[in-house]
Order: C-alpha cells, then sequence, then structure tokens
C-alpha cells in the first residue's frame, strides 16, 4: 500500500504554492510514496482578494479538517503575517478540535514550509510559532535540517529557507522563489516523504 504524503497549503499569490508544487515533486520522487497538493479554505470574500491584487485561486482541491486522518504525513505551507501563520492557516487549524479530541493526528509526521516578505520577516519564527499546532495533536515534527547541504550555507545571493523548511522571500509579490528556494523545496518533499516512509514501515 503507497505511503500517502499531502502537502497542505495556503498562498494569496501563489508563492507558497510554487513551494508546494516542488515539494510535491519530491515526495513523489520517492518509491512508494504518492502525493497530493491540497489548499485550504479562503477566508476573505472576493472583494476584498480583487482589492489586494491577488490573483484567482489555482485548480487545486479544498482540504478539509477530517481528510487530514487518511494521510500518513503533512507538509504543511503557508506565508507569514507579522512572524507567525497567515489566518487562513490558522483558521484551518482551529477547526480540527475534533481530531485533537482524538488525537487522530498523533504519531503522523508533519513539515512546514513557508514565504516571508522580507530577510528579518520571519523565516525562522513562523515555523517556530507553528509547531505548536503540531505538538497539541501529537504530531512528529521533521524539520529539513542542513540535510540540503552546502546551498544551505550560500551567500552569494537572497535565499529563504531554513532548518525548519523550505522558504522563499516575496518581497513585495513581484519576487518569485529562486531556482536554489525550489530546489530545497524538492529536497525537503523528497526527505520527508523518506521519513514518512520508514515511520509507516515501522508501524
Amino acid at each position: 500500500m503507497a505511503v500517502k504524503v499531502y502537502v497542505v497549503y495556503y498562498s494569496t499569490y501563489g508563492h507558497v504554492g510554487k513551494l508546494a508544487e516542488e515539494i510535491k515533486k519530491g515526495a513523489s520522487s520517492v518509491e512508494g510514496v504518492e502525493a497530493k497538493i491540497w489548499q485550504v479554505p479562503e477566508t476573505l470574500p472576493e472583494e476584498v482578494l480583487g482589492k489586494m491584487g491577488a490573483p484567482p485561486k489555482p485548480d487545486v482541491p479544498v482540504i478539509t479538517p477530517q481528510e487530514l486522518t487518511e494521510a500518513d504525513g503533512i507538509l504543511f505551507g503557508f506565508p507569514t503575517r507579522f512572524g507567525m501563520m497567515a489566518a487562513q492557516m490558522k483558521a484551518f487549524f482551529d477547526a480540527t478540535g475534533g481530531l485533537w479530541r482524538e488525537q487522530s493526528l498523533a504519531g503522523k509526521p508533519a513539515g512546514i514550509f513557508f514565504s516571508t516578505g522580507t530577510q528579518g520577516g520571519g523565516q525562522e519564527t513562523t515555523p517556530l510559532t507553528a509547531i505548536t499546532q503540531l505538538t497539541h495533536h501529537g504530531m512528529v515534527f521533521v524539520p529539513v535540517g542542513y540535510t540540503f547541504g552546502a546551498k544551505l550555507f550560500g551567500m552569494d545571493q537572497v535565499q529563504g529557507g531554513s532548518p525548519y523548511g523550505a522558504g522563499t522571500f516575496a518581497a513585495d509579490g513581484s519576487r518569485w522563489p529562486s531556482e536554489v528556494e525550489l530546489e530545497h523545496a524538492f529536497h525537503q518533499g523528497k526527505y520527508f516523504a523518506g521519513i514518512a516512509k520508514k515511520l509507516k514501515g515501522s508501524a
């Protein structure tokens, strides 16, 4: 039976969505792993999104809290808002109370990836503060660490990402994930899927 890895994200302008696509590719590259990408519900009205200049949502299925239980491992992605996850992702986690009550997600591996506007905008605090959600569900946080190798230490260009997970800098929205950031995302997906596969095999 295939190991199911879900990539669950929220993206206003598409930056986190780009990372999610690469993470899915990385997870799918592991033999015996079936990766699926999902987005969480939008909480802002279309009128507000229009005024913000947000593009239409991609053709990606919207996940419900109950569907999380089907996965063997889950990677959550979101942009930062003042150093923490965006309200849309927080609202989704707030809707998982029933799963928390039954501890339905306990023992499942989980990872995090993210987007920030600036270099000091939360490439560490965003995932760090998000870990509380995983902890209350009893999930096993799987950081990517420095397994990406020397490229994580690169100083020749601006790049997002950290030991917590893949990341990108969106700046004013005009900057898109760089080649290195996309490689980091692919690596995280592949690395995480390998861990999820090992955990399921030893269960």
